[in-house]
């Protein structure tokens, strides 16, 4: 199979934006397995901007655009060094992309970008995708890394994407609010009432929530990829969701 997997700036990292190493040795450790069983793995890694921030010494992640930038930049050489260190340690070479609007949006620059995503998995490279947040502004962003997820993984040609977050899946209420939330374990079509479902936006140093997760799926689905709402506390619930067991919330794209 051919995944693509997103994570969060919650699981990436604590409150602080420090980076949380149990969780993402946990996360990188059962990437390197899943790829070892003959899987091709593509990670799109929030966390730069929170991580920046974090190391930065910020107290919180900022909204001004010239210090979004600057935490981009500081953040996105940790979060590489991070993962090139870990993966190494399981024998797994990893390559940085970073892509903008403009390299989704011209046909040119969109295929060069697929034929570097399939020659990079084509010689057994773990890509590691980002929004390239340093020199992005919003109004030429592609706005949150669960879209920028549901790009990837269309323009990539995956079997699968996995967005893991703070939350197990989809509810039939808020969680947080409601005792009596009942979690979603199968979605066919992303319907009004399905809409309805999705909340806030998600925590402080994220940009992403339940509605950018939705709006992913209904982009993936229409491309046959099926797509799965984890928590990224656990990930290894990756081997239950690539052996199609029960796990969070999947998406089925057929």
């Amino acid at each position: 199979m051919r995944i693509v997997v997103k994570v969060g700036t919650s699981t990436l990292a604590h409150p602080t934006g420090r980076l949380n190493i149990r969780k993402v040795e946990q996360l990188c450790k059962v990437l390197s397995d899943i790829k070892n069983a003959g899987n091709q793995v593509v990670l799109v890694s929030s966390g730069a901007i929170g991580m920046g921030a974090g190391k930065l010494m910020l107290t919180s992640k900022p909204n001004d655009m010239p210090t979004k930038q600057a935490a981009a930049a500081v953040g996105q050489c940790e979060l590489m060094y991070t993962y090139d260190k870990l993966f190494e340690e399981y024998r797994h070479t990893v390559g940085q992309i970073l892509l903008s609007a403009y390299d989704i949006e011209h046909e040119e620059r969109k295929n060069n970008f697929k034929n570097t995503m399939f020659r990079l998995l084509e010689l057994g490279v773990l890509p590691i995708v980002n929004e390239n947040d340093s020199v992005s502004t919003e109004e030429i962003g592609i706005g949150d890394n669960d879209t920028l997820a549901a790009v990837v993984a269309v323009n990539c040609e995956a079997d699968l994407l996995v967005l893991l977050s703070d939350i197990d899946g989809l509810y039939t209420k808020d969680p947080h609010k409601n005792a009596d939330a009942e979690l979603i374990h199968d979605i066919y079509e992303i319907t009004a009432e399905v809409k309805a479902l999705a909340g806030e936006a998600g925590s402080a140093l994220g940009t992403g929530g339940m509605a950018t997760k939705l709006s992913a799926a209904k982009r993936v689905m229409s491309y046959g990829i099926d797509m799965v709402i984890a928590n990224g506390e656990k990930p290894e619930l990756l081997y239950k969701i690539i052996a199609g067991e029960e796990a969070g919330t999947r998406f089925h794209s057929r």
